[in-house]
């Protein structure tokens, strides 16, 4: 099967600095994968060369199969992209903004495009918005109009930069639910976020850049349990017995931190600590957090 996006050794840079330092990663038809990476790593600079707007000094780039170079126009209409900025025109209603998107893909107005267009008003709560100027509409509405503008030429590829940057829970919430549909329809999503639960939640790929390279990719899975661990968290009466000492990982205050496995041994701890005394007036077990993951491999 043709890779949704392909990325193969891509270099970019602007004069001496190196944006991008021989990238290459795959994201399959029908994922949901993160990128993920601190201010600077070179997530925008690879999403700009994927849609053609920047051009990169070395390496290949394709969109299902095309050349975002060579066969830039059938790359561009496979993919759609939510920037991160909110940039609109402001002299257009809302229906008018997605007219005029779906025509520089050479879609002309017909029942089909405005049936298409009423759908996607619809699921992005913009029905009422329709005939609004883009300057009347507030932050979160804009933004939903970006959301819209990637769907009108219907591409199988999306690419949402940050889009859930300084929005509302209502608005996060609404997008998210519509984008899994489209994932579980068979549409490929490539996601940046600093909402690292977002990440978590949502996809099954994650790849995590530092200075423009990929220092790790995987699975979500496996990436929280190659560098994250469950923590059983418990609150005592009193002291930790001498005995329960070498098994402690860490004490704040009256809670104390023992890493585990699984969940048998989250048995197998309390068990420990009745048996040597220890009165339990609390505890948690916290599960691998990307979060964690994240830190970890930004600091080494």
């Amino acid at each position: 099967m043709i890779p949704a996006i392909e990325v193969e050794r891509v270099e970019k840079r602007f004069g001496q600095f190196a944006a991008l330092g021989g990238v290459s990663l795959r994201v399959e038809a029908g994922e949901f994968f993160a990128l993920l990476g601190p201010n600077g790593a070179g997530k925008t600079t690879l999403i700009s060369a994927l849609a053609g707007l920047v051009r990169v000094n070395a390496g290949r780039l394709r969109v299902m199969g095309f050349d975002v170079t060579t066969q830039y126009r059938d790359a561009r209409r496979a993919l759609g992209i939510v920037p991160q900025e909110v940039v609109f025109d402001p002299f257009f209603s809302v229906r008018e903004t997605l007219r005029f998107q779906a025509g520089y893909y050479g879609i002309s107005r017909s029942k089909a495009l405005d049936g298409w267009i009423d759908e996607l008003l619809a699921r992005l709560s913009l029905t009422d918005k329709a005939d609004h100027n883009m300057r009347q509409l507030s932050g979160g509405m804009k933004r939903r109009v970006l959301v819209a503008q990637a769907l009108v030429h219907r591409p199988p590829v999306m690419v949402l930069d940050e889009p859930t940057a300084g929005v509302d829970v209502e608005l996060r919430q609404t997008l998210w639910s519509f984008i899994r549909e489209l994932n579980a329809q068979g549409h490929t999503i490539l996601l940046t976020t600093h909402y690292l639960e977002e990440a978590q939640q949502l996809c099954t790929r994650i790849a995590m850049m530092k200075q423009g390279q990929i220092v790790a990719m995987d699975s979500t899975e496996n990436l929280l349990n190659a560098f994250s661990e469950r923590i059983l968290r418990v609150k005592l009466a009193g002291d930790l017995p001498p005995a329960m000492a070498p098994h402690r990982a860490k004490q704040e205050g009256a809670w104390h931190f023992f890493t585990i496995h699984d969940y048998a041994e989250v048995e197998t701890r309390l068990a420990q600590l009745r048996q040597s005394g220890a009165q339990i007036v609390n505890l948690e077990v916290a599960e691998p957090d990307l979060e964690e993951v994240f830190v970890k491999l930004m600091h080494r």
